[in-house]
């Protein structure tokens, strides 16, 4: 699959029916490889471990949300830029990157999060 354009609407796609609906198990369904391969160091690598993950961040943390800011795309990677807002006033500016498959599929996936600040040496914001 080439088509940056498919590729990038195909992650988005799988991040907000995984975080915003809460429903890990079919983003997994429906957007992964026959291999899923995590790199955040929370969650186990492998479908499996990925849907427990987020099963249990969905009952923890109920209303949580994601706003995407922007979607980049090259070659087999889509990269998110995301602001993450959890109960609680929690939020996190955060980078996710995606590798896909030759048919579009999500097979590996690494992140950064830096939790939003309270005060800033400038006024850019996060995003």
């Amino acid at each position: 699959m080439r088509d940056l354009e498919t590729k990038k609407s195909n992650v988005v796609a799988f991040y907000d029916l995984m975080f915003n609906q809460c429903e890990p198990r079919r983003a997994i369904e429906l957007y992964a490889g026959s291999e899923y391969i995590q790199y955040n160091p929370h969650v186990a690598t492998g479908k499996e471990g990925f849907i427990a993950y987020f099963e249990r961040m969905a009952v923890n943390y109920p209303g949580k949300s994601v706003v995407f800011k922007r979607v980049i795309a090259e070659e087999e990677f889509v990269v998110l830029h995301c602001h993450q807002i959890w109960p609680g006033g929690l939020e996190y500016a955060g980078i996710d990157i995606f590798r896909l498959d030759d048919a579009g599929k999500v097979v590996e996936h690494w992140d950064v999060l830096q939790e939003m600040p309270t005060t800033s040496a400038h006024d850019n914001g996060m995003f």
